[in-house]
């Protein structure tokens, strides 16, 4: 099955363009946000899961963010994002992993989720997710389709989330929940998604 995942998620990075997938953002305005509202130092660890070759990145460095991590289980996506970066790829530490079968090292001051953890579906894989951040992470912002989201991205199915379930998962583990927000999604092929997002730190 994990195999089958990384296939299916090769060929979409090797046969579309960030034009023909629905999760492109120009701007990723809301995970910004969230993330400038911890007010962290410059030199703080961060990793983006799932971020594939989506442009967080790029302005986390415009930021002056200089310890940054973007993890993506599509070999295709990582190599995009460094092209697309060129000499500033260099800046950035890449792992191309299942989410998963990512053993991190050492601790992070924030793991940042848009889009990858509502593709978890079984309650091992959601539980394993949970625990990493638990075990691994001092904060944590994630974005998730919400219950009035998509039931299917890229033809997969997918787990919808709420302000409450959301906060019954982390909260359950010693996470304070800061705060959310709901977000419509505009994709670029002009139809609408509903997310949502919650930041949270370790109590």
């Amino acid at each position: 099955m994990e195999k089958n995942l990384k296939t299916h998620w090769e060929t979409v990075y090797e046969t579309k363009s960030p034009q023909e997938v629905s999760w492109t953002q120009e701007t990723p305005q809301i995970s910004l946000d969230f993330i400038q509202s911890f007010g962290f130092n410059k030199d703080v660890r961060i990793i983006d899961i799932g971020g594939g070759d989506g442009l967080l990145v790029d302005h986390l460095l415009d930021l002056g963010f200089t310890d940054v991590s973007v993890l993506d289980i599509s070999a295709h996506a990582i190599e995009r994002a460094k092209k697309r970066l060129g000499e500033r790829a260099s800046l950035v530490k890449w792992i191309v992993s299942d989410i998963n079968d990512f053993k991190p090292e050492g601790t992070y001051d924030l793991f940042h989720d848009r889009a990858a953890f509502h593709f978890l579906t079984r309650s091992k894989e959601i539980n394993r997710y949970v625990d990493l951040v638990v075990n691994h992470a001092k904060n944590l912002v994630i974005g998730t389709f919400s219950t009035d989201g998509p039931l299917k991205c890229s033809g997969l199915e997918i787990t919808q989330y709420n302000e409450s379930s959301l906060n019954d998962l982390f909260q359950a583990e010693g996470f304070t929940r800061i705060d959310t927000k709901r977000e419509d999604h505009q994709t670029p092929f002009g139809t609408s998604q509903n997310f949502v997002f919650a930041s949270f730190n370790k109590s």
